[in-house]
């Protein structure tokens, strides 16, 4: 079995600014981590490999420090690292990343067959969760995605039966492989890297490929060229002034609670009644 595990190096949400004047984000100074929902679809991953037998292979698109990004999933147990980086891949969206890494993927598979593809739902900088379908389409690869849990893999059926997260509840789907999967977060709990391990990934050679090694010729289809979103404007949620009100109430009962509850809400937007009569009517 041979499974790539897409990644992405982001800024940590956590401490991005946006710039006041500008109206862009403001990454210098912004530490940068692994895409935590990438990390869910690697430790799948590794769960299959612990089971099956095979290799991992992490794949990742971004500048030359995006490097620290793959030495962490080779310390998790990751076989291999492959980071395309070329400045021609500057200011892509979604659809020229899905293309670039798909590119990737095929020249990862001329070297060994590709069974498996795990990407994240998304990513937390981006939040669109439309590179792992785009790459998909483009591989000609099932498509399984909001994944929680991984059921079965029968590598001589060639299948894998998955749980899927639904409105209203679970789908139970059976498909065939090759396939790409995105995983949902907090489906499983990633391990521990051992102190060898780190040892070893801090040494491990990185395979940087260029556009040309990663078998892309179309420059239109990359970078700002192959991208067609256009990001107007960024901006910060503008902070509450208003403070949440503790409501204290005398009641015997659970219905008396909530009847108070209602009426204080009511109260405070009296045309809420009047719009949920006429929904409901």
């Amino acid at each position: 079995m041979h499974i790539v595990v897409c990644i992405k190096q982001v800024p940590d949400s956590a401490q991005i600014r946006v710039h006041p004047v500008t109206n862009t984000i403001m990454r210098q100074g912004v530490p940068a981590i692994v895409n935590p929902y990438d990390l869910f679809s690697l430790e799948e991953a590794l769960r299959l490999k612990d089971r099956h037998g095979g290799r991992i292979t992490a794949l990742c698109m971004g500048p030359p420090q995006a490097e620290d990004a793959l030495r962490k999933c080779i310390s998790f147990g990751a076989d291999d690292a492959v980071l395309i980086t070329d400045r021609a891949f500057a200011g892509a969206d979604t659809l020229a990343t899905s293309y670039a890494l798909a590119a990737a993927i095929q020249q990862i598979t001329t070297q060994q067959t590709v069974d498996i593809v795990f990407t994240g739902k998304q990513t937390i900088d981006g939040d669109t969760a439309q590179v792992g379908p785009g790459i998909a389409r483009r591989l000609g690869f099932q498509l399984l995605t909001y994944v929680s849990k991984v059921v079965e893999t029968d590598l001589d059926a060639r299948s894998i039966v998955v749980e899927r997260r639904a409105e209203g509840g679970v789908q139970v789907l059976q498909t065939a492989l090759p396939c790409l999967v995105t995983m949902l977060e907090n489906t499983n709990e990633l391990r521990f890297a051992t102190l060898p391990a780190m040892i070893h990934a801090a040494a491990f050679p990185i395979r940087k490929w260029n556009r040309e090694q990663a078998g892309i010729t179309d420059l239109n289809k990359i970078g700002l060229k192959g991208s067609p979103t256009v990001v107007s404007k960024v901006f910060g949620a503008t902070p509450r002034d208003e403070k949440a009100e503790i409501l204290e109430v005398d009641a015997s009962s659970l219905h008396d609670v909530s009847c108070k509850l209602m009426q204080k809400i009511l109260t405070r937007h009296p045309t809420l009644e009047t719009d949920l009569l006429k929904t409901f009517s």
